[in-house]
């Protein structure tokens, strides 16, 4: 019985290959390839993937069957005539959108909809409820590796809950409907081959400026669907970009044990020491800036994010990489492989959302922050204000010499203003300088811009 088990599982996987390979490899570029050594020991995670033929066309979410994420997200203004902005993805056909307004006296689709002047990204994810299978085998497999016991039944079921995302079968090809702030609706997808969908949307209503309103799906209610949060941000103040994994959240990134017992294991994540007040001041310091939480984790690891954010640090958009890959070890790669091109990427992104906002950047020196920020300040002069870099140490696994050099900072900031950038221990060790940035912002001078009071040309 487990031989022919055996051949139909490799005959099904043949035939998601045939059909979906191509399409799961071209919408995650920055996927990452799991090596053979992570293969080995960690567990397969390959029916997460349906089979999908090429000819099959959208259709909606089933309320009934499917489970339903949309991640809080930031609205920006729309450019105007002659604001070049490359880097924006376009607006999504409104035909294929097909928004709706709800109240007032414009309720048709088409021309007589009047944009705001503002419009979003939304990301959601599409799964099959409780459809994962050989659940058993993937908490067995992270046990093992972690050396917990079996009758350690606390922790197996802490396990199986949080490992159900990655397991679940994702909704290629699925749209869906979602009412915005109570005064329109408007439909996002088709999800890609991984189950996500991702597009810009125009607002057809006058969104609380300053303020936030939530979007959920149009007949899916909790606890079968994350409604988002949208909060919306004018074209100019401050703005923060964060990494999580060992910049605010304990992860141990380089050691894969650390980082299966950090997603896992523990009760509750715990937050870097002393990150959630320096963040606390800076939202007081800086008059609410929008947060960015840019990590490589996962998107897999929403949920289990979201709820650490919220308790910890201010609201704003965590932004979260693909997750096409068949092996739970897709988890420890997507930590630390490729993650500099990924996070440049999703900077440019941002940047051509709020390109006269005045950023400040803070990540860790464990994986590729300094070097993707530092990328993104040539890039984009005058965009990023400061650069703040934790010095991670203590984790046996990471090569604190090479990591934490002077001359690798060095390179990584090469061309950038010595006066941006700067690498700390202490949180507390930013609290001036973030009182600086306040008192002295983007002061022009003789055509000269001031950073931390010193001028540069």
């Amino acid at each position: 019985m487990n031989f022919i088990n055996e051949i139909v599982s490799q005959g099904r996987r043949i035939i998601v290959d045939t059909f979906s390979g191509g399409g799961i490899e071209r919408d995650a570029p920055f996927s990452p390839e799991i090596p053979e050594d992570l293969r080995q020991w960690l567990p397969d995670l390959f029916d997460r993937f349906p089979i999908v033929f090429p000819w099959q066309k959208p259709v909606p979410v089933d309320p009934a069957l499917h489970n339903v994420w949309i991640f809080d997200n930031t609205a920006f203004r729309t450019p105007r005539q002659g604001d070049e902005r490359p880097d924006l993805e376009e607006v999504k056909d409104p035909k294929v959108s097909k928004p709706t307004l709800l109240d007032g006296p414009e309720t048709a689709v088409g021309p007589a909809m009047r944009p705001s002047g503002w419009e979003v990204e939304f990301v959601a994810c599409y799964f099959i409820k409780n459809s994962g299978k050989d659940e058993s085998k993937v908490v067995a497999g992270i046990a093992h590796a972690l050396n917990i016991r079996d009758d350690d039944l606390a922790t197996h079921k802490r396990i199986a809950k949080r490992v159900q995302p990655f397991i679940d079968t994702v909704l290629p090809s699925r749209t869906l409907r979602i009412t915005m702030d109570g005064k329109e609706e408007q439909t996002l997808g088709p999800s890609s081959y991984s189950g996500i969908s991702t597009g810009n949307h125009e607002l057809h209503f006058d969104p609380p400026v300053p303020g936030e309103f939530k979007s959920t799906p149009v007949n899916l209610p909790p606890p079968f669907s994350i409604p988002s949060r949208t909060i919306l941000a004018e074209e100019t103040g401050w703005g923060i970009i964060s990494d999580i994994d060992d910049t605010i959240k304990i992860t141990m990134t380089p050691d894969p044990l650390g980082i299966l017992n950090s997603t896992f294991i523990v009760e509750e994540p715990d937050p870097v020491p002393g990150m959630p007040e320096l963040y606390a001041r800076i939202t007081a310091t800086l008059n609410s800036p929008p947060f960015f939480y840019l990590s490589a984790s996962p998107y897999n690891l929403y949920p289990f994010l979201k709820q650490f954010r919220e308790k910890y640090f201010p609201p704003g958009t965590i932004i979260l990489r693909d997750a096409s890959w068949q092996n739970l070890g897709g988890l420890i790669t997507s930590l630390t492989n490729n993650t500099e091109e990924y996070k440049t990427s999703r900077l440019r992104k941002i940047h051509s959302w709020l390109p006269r906002r005045k950023f400040i950047c803070i990540g860790d020196s464990t994986q590729s922050d300094p070097e993707a920020y530092g990328n993104a300040a040539r890039k984009f002069p005058g965009w990023i204000r400061a650069i703040y870099i934790r010095k991670v140490e203590g984790i046996a696994a990471m090569d604190e010499k090479t990591k934490n050099s002077q001359e690798r900072f060095e390179k990584a900031f090469e061309g950038v203003d010595r006066n941006i950038w700067f690498v700390f221990s202490e949180p507390r060790e930013l609290d001036r300088r973030v009182e600086e940035l306040a008192r002295e912002g983007d002061a022009v001078v003789g055509g000269r811009v001031t950073y931390l009071g010193r001028m540069s040309k």
